[in-house]
Formats: C-alpha cells, sequence, structure tokens
C-alpha cells in the first residue's frame, strides 16, 4: 500500500492520555419497557500539568466515553508541580469523600489509591503521598481529588 495513502486516514496522535475510571449501566423505567442508558467516568491529561475530568452518559458505552472525553477536555485545570509534586499537603471534604494529599520525597513515587491515582498520574505529578478517609466510592473520590488539585491552580 502506498505510504502517503496510508498517513491521510491515520489518527492524529493526541497529547492528551484519557482513562477510564468507571462504567455504570442506569435503567429507567418507562411505559414502553426499560430504558438503559450508560454513564463514564473519565480522566484526561498531558502528563505536564493539566488535567480534567468528566462524566458522559449516552446510549452506548462507546459515545459515553467518547463525550466523556470531548468535555474532560474542555474544562481542563492547569496546576502548579514543583520538582514532581504538590507544594504542600492538603485534606479536602467533597461530598462524603475526604481525600488527603501530601507531597512526596523526590523518588517516592505515587502513593495513591485507584482513583487518585489516575487523576494525579495524568496531572504529571511523580512524587505524591495520598490517603483516601471518607467514602470509597470512586466517582466522589476523582471529584475530590479535583478539588484539591484545584487548589493548586497556576
Amino acid at each position: 500500500m502506498n505510504q502517503q495513502y496510508q498517513k491521510k486516514y491515520e489518527k492524529p496522535v493526541s497529547e492528551f492520555t484519557d482513562k477510564v475510571v468507571q462504567i455504570k449501566r442506569v435503567s429507567k423505567k418507562t411505559k414502553g419497557g426499560n430504558q438503559i442508558h450508560f454513564t463514564a467516568l473519565v480522566v484526561t491529561g498531558d502528563k505536564k500539568s493539566r488535567v480534567g475530568v468528566a462524566l458522559g452518559k449516552a446510549k452506548s458505552v462507546a459515545d459515553a466515553i467518547q463525550k466523556a472525553v470531548a468535555k474532560a477536555r474542555k474544562n481542563m485545570i492547569e496546576i502548579n508541580i514543583v520538582d514532581g509534586t504538590i507544594s504542600d499537603s492538603i485534606k479536602l471534604k467533597f461530598k462524603g469523600a475526604v481525600v488527603l494529599l501530601r507531597p512526596g520525597k523526590k523518588g517516592s513515587g505515587l502513593i495513591a489509591g485507584g482513583p487518585v491515582r489516575s487523576v494525579v498520574e495524568l496531572a504529571g505529578i511523580t512524587d505524591v503521598v495520598s490517603k483516601i478517609i471518607g467514602s470509597k466510592t470512586k466517582a466522589l473520590n476523582v471529584w475530590a481529588t479535583m478539588a484539591a488539585l484545584n487548589k493548586f491552580k497556576k
């Protein structure tokens, strides 16, 4: 196959990395039967200080993920990273979730649970210590982490 032809139809490489944190099936009782929809919680970031989170809803999983990625890229925040970590420790309550983020020593790595790790990793933070104290709900912990990182905006 001709290389020029092949390059024309390839997808452009994006600077952002997307990570699906949660997919839920939501059903609604109607007169005609059950209506099934899906929600996707997606974290997107460039691993250089920009990160965004969004929830997409659609009738298919692929469409829900696509919508969430588009929303997350639109609602990105840019955070201040000092030597691969955050500048100060923070404990933030968001609804039922309480998230504690502390700056890590150089080379300590990401010491964080699943939902917090996905947000912090895609933000470009390499050394951080975190603890989920309140709710164990993935979505709440992602939003709590975003609210905490929002305090370190540039």
